[in-house]
């Protein structure tokens, strides 16, 4: 009897838990799918069911290949190089520095900046002519290119944008995660002959892989999410050059209103990313050391 009230209270604990989950997350993800198989409602109209209809749409979208290829493109600049920055940042403010809580704070502010903000400074940046990038560059007779006017440099100004922003947030899980290292074991490495690379790699890194795997997948969320960059900045232009998946179905269902249409992108945005996390769970999974 003991046993069935212990697991009774287990459940009773759990569930208001499971009751946000299934109501935030789980609901909205079926609901999506099965709102994909109809049409879109339009006035007296109630939506039909049409199938796969809107997927053989959506296969012959050419503004969906190409946010899908934008964003694929723009998740391999910004998830390495944040990431990277983040654990160099990291790995610097460790040390004993005078100034070091100075530092720390100037990689953090970005990330406590909102997101229009951010764009909104980056789009003064940017601007030609006038913008501070623009200036810097007539100092060495250069005017430089409309950054966000151009189609080979609208999307990776957003990554620096996005880079920007999130290396400082990366940073502090980072910054933790070294924390908690003893530091017996530095210096039993370099008792033992071995270099600071050697240290790094053979020690350190396998002790930051639950950090790392952590990061990644956030850093993977935050790059098939961002829209705000996009609205601010460059509206997905030039010719769709910086439209991402989720501008995108923003654009379908609050600007073109057709929502069973971005419930049909969104699907894909949801196997996406599903997808991506299982492939890194597996892969990092066997080189995570949590212990």
């Amino acid at each position: 009897m003991s046993r069935s009230l212990n697991a009774l209270y287990g459940w009773l604990l759990l569930l208001p838990a499971i009751v946000l989950l299934a109501a935030f997350t789980h609901y909205p993800a079926l609901a999506t799918l099965w709102h994909s198989f109809f049409s879109t409602p339009k006035g007296a109209r109630p939506a039909r069911f049409v199938g796969l209809d809107n997927y053989a749409v959506m296969r012959d979208d050419p503004v969906f290949w190409q946010s899908l290829w934008n964003n694929l493109w723009f998740a391999l600049g910004t998830i390495p190089t944040s990431i990277g920055i983040a654990l160099i940042m990291a790995l610097w403010v460790n040390r004993n520095l005078s100034g070091r809580g100075f530092l720390r704070m100037a990689y953090f502010t970005p990330t406590v900046l909102p997101m229009v903000a951010v764009a909104n400074i980056w789009l003064f940046f940017y601007t030609p002519q006038y913008g501070l990038i623009a200036q810097v560059m007539q100092l060495f007779g250069s005017p430089g290119p409309n950054w966000l006017g151009n189609r080979e440099t609208a999307l990776p100004a957003l990554m620096l944008v996005t880079v920007w922003k999130e290396a400082g947030f990366f940073m502090i899980f980072y910054l933790a995660a070294l924390q908690t290292v003893s530091p017996s074991l530095r210096e039993a490495a370099m008792l033992e002959g071995a270099s600071r690379w050697q240290y790094f790699r053979r020690i350190l890194w396998p002790l930051l892989m639950p950090t790392t795997l952590f990061v990644l997948i956030n850093a993977l969320i935050n790059a098939f999410r961002l829209v705000d960059h996009v609205v601010v900045m460059t509206r997905g232009g030039p010719d769709n050059a910086s439209t991402l998946l989720l501008y995108y179905i923003y654009q379908v269902g609050f600007s073109f209103w057709d929502t069973a249409y971005a419930a049909t992108l969104t699907v894909v945005l949801l196997v996406v990313l599903a997808l991506t996390a299982l492939v890194k769970f597996r892969w990092l999974d066997r080189r995570t050391h949590y212990q």
